[in-house]
């Protein structure tokens, strides 16, 4: 018999989808009302965003350059702010029909996914950014004068958060593929050598400048996830 959380509620077919349109719509009024309110306060997100360019000028070159990049920096900010809002509604949707092991296994991994995507973007924004934007305002600083474009930098300075976030969640997979014994924490191990070279691609791939430095700074971290995924599921294995 399924052990699960919520044994004595049955619900209909019918139901189930109204509760599913029930949460799509709590999931996307607040993804909305969020992504409304970081779009009035964009001046103060774009002078956050703007920090790690250590004062260089931005030109709009080209009408309503600013406007449609607000429109794209408040709904990338929506997306992140949203986002732990949204994946609980994920949780209460699919928590009544998960065993206790399920759910235990599940919340966890889900937290720990959030919380690592916000440290890849901290990670990145601290470390990575600053790093590469040394690099190319220094490189011909004596040649030429560094005036970027608005909507050219922050595309890059959003793609490298949002693709740090995302490579912040190599050890969520490896928890994931551990436990449902796929691959072992000593196979893993074993693919160390592997994983050095995959990590040295992924870096190249996802960081968008092509300084060697921020490749390196995201490679190595990778590697550091890497190696803490295994830690991890050796821990679990006791």
């Amino acid at each position: 018999m399924k052990d699960s959380i919520n044994n004595d509620i049955e619900m209909s077919i019918f139901e189930h989808l109204e509760e599913l349109r029930q949460r799509i719509f709590i999931a996307t009024a607040i993804f909305f009302i969020i992504t409304t309110i970081c779009f009035f306060y964009i001046k103060n997100i774009s002078y956050l965003l703007q920090e790690p360019a250590l004062g260089i000028k931005f030109l709009q070159l080209a009408p309503g350059e600013y406007f449609f990049s607000s429109i794209k920096i408040a709904t990338y900010s929506g997306f992140v702010i949203s986002s732990p809002f949204i994946i609980y509604q994920i949780i209460m949707f699919v928590l009544p029909g998960l065993t206790n092991r399920e759910a235990n296994f599940l919340i966890p991994i889900l937290i720990a996914s959030i919380i690592l995507f916000f440290i890849g973007i901290i990670f990145s924004y601290k470390i990575l950014a600053p790093a590469a934007l040394v690099f190319f305002i220094n490189y011909g600083a004596d040649i030429v004068e560094p005036l970027w474009s608005f909507e050219q930098y922050f595309d890059f300075i959003l793609l490298l958060l949002f693709s740090t976030g995302l490579a912040f969640q190599i050890p969520i997979i490896q928890v994931t593929l551990g436990v449902m014994k796929i691959v072992s924490s000593s196979q893993m191990l074993s693919y160390w050598k592997y994983m050095v070279l995959l990590a040295t691609i992924i870096g190249a791939i996802l960081t968008p400048s092509t300084d060697p430095l921020t490749q390196i700074l995201m490679s190595s971290a990778i590697l550091i996830l890497y190696f803490s995924g295994i830690a991890i599921l050796v821990g679990l294995r006791k």
